[in-house]
């Protein structure tokens, strides 16, 4: 049985068993479908109906008595044809928007927020990536000394991204001397990417010279992949869900969290010519990746065409509420974009 060759009331029973197993983590029998449903069939053609959509490879059934569940097939079926989005109450909205206006000077605070805003609303674990510039545009620079030879670097960029690293430098210099090669660097390089930079001249010293490369190093790794930070939250909402008492599934799942290679893999290989708005649904991995076997991503792009933009997320099981997931996604990830976009023209 094709998709297409799915009847009415075989479309109508697989999203109601999707939406039955999606509440009760159980597996769904014809009886209490008829029951919960209303409809006016008997629970015996309900039964027949389920045995075809799991011949068809749509349901499963655990046990030779059970009932049934959706396969990642049937997931898939539930999600590009007969999911509706549940949006979200306009207050909800409203309160969610007061927030970001709050935090909207402050690039860090937009994404500690959206993770959490993306776990509460999901009831999943959330992920966002900071929003990076096609080009990385260099806005400022600041050298403090710590101790000796070590010395922070602090990174800000046209887009309101910052960046610190701790630097081990060839020599000890003063706070003195390091603000005031920090001060020519900034005049030297202040609205520049790395194929407008220009070295410093051999009179702004080696130190100069040095921290001229460290900041160009960076600015390369950041173009080649995901930089800065990636904020998370709400991974305690996935450890009480039933399907993770076995904690081997989820910490598999965390893995696509921490290791940053595997994070980039996911991202480029699923986002990277997604428009901004565009919402993915990647459920059981999509057989490439084995961490994710047993979840469901929820992911957004956010942000400025051509200029800058970053990911966004939910990471729950298979068994998860699509629809307030891609709803919740969908509009957090319009009012990153808006954000974005002032923040990219007040720099204009």
């Amino acid at each position: 049985m094709t998709l297409e060759r799915l009847s009415e009331r075989q479309k109508l029973i697989l999203g109601l068993v999707v939406q039955e197993y999606v509440e009760s983590a159980q597996p769904v029998g014809s009886k209490s479908i008829v029951a919960h449903y209303g409809l006016d069939v008997s629970s015996a053609t309900v039964r027949n109906e389920m045995a075809e959509l799991t011949e068809s490879g749509f349901l499963r059934q655990p046990h030779t008595s059970a009932g049934r569940v959706p396969t990642e097939e049937g997931f898939r079926f539930f999600v590009g044809e007969l999911m509706h989005r549940q949006e979200l109450p306009a207050s909800t909205k409203h309160t969610i928007s007061h927030q970001f206006y709050q935090a909207r000077h402050e690039t860090q605070q937009w994404m500690r927020l959206a993770a959490s805003v993306l776990a509460n609303q999901s009831h999943a674990a959330s992920l966002i990536t900071p929003p990076q510039s096609q080009l990385a545009r260099f806005k400022h620079l600041e050298l403090i000394l710590i101790t000796g030879r070590e010395v922070l670097m602090v990174l800000v960029l046209e887009n309101g991204q910052v960046i610190q690293q701790m630097l081990a430098l060839k020599e000890v210099f003063s706070q003195e001397r390091l603000s005031s090669t920090a001060e020519q660097l900034n005049n030297l390089m202040r609205g520049t990417t790395l194929p407008t930079m220009k070295a410093p001249s051999a009179e702004m010293g080696t130190l100069a010279a040095e921290i001229f490369k460290l900041v160009q190093a960076e600015l390369h790794r950041m173009e080649e992949g995901l930089a800065g930070e990636v904020f998370h939250d709400g991974w305690t909402n996935m450890l009480a869900e039933p399907e993770f008492s076995d904690s081997d599934a989820a910490q598999r799942a965390l893995r696509v969290f921490e290791e940053r290679p595997l994070l980039e893999n996911l991202l480029t290989q699923t986002m990277t010519n997604s428009e901004i708005g565009g919402v993915q649904v990647l459920i059981g991995g999509e057989g490439r990746w084995e961490e994710l076997n047993d979840f469901s991503l929820v992911l957004a792009r956010y942000g400025a065409a051509e200029t800058a933009s970053g990911y966004l997320g939910v990471l729950g099981p298979i068994r998860m509420a699509y629809g307030r997931a891609v709803s919740t996604v969908d509009y957090v990830a319009g009012l990153l974009s808006e954000m974005v976009a002032e923040s990219m023209s007040a720099h204009e």
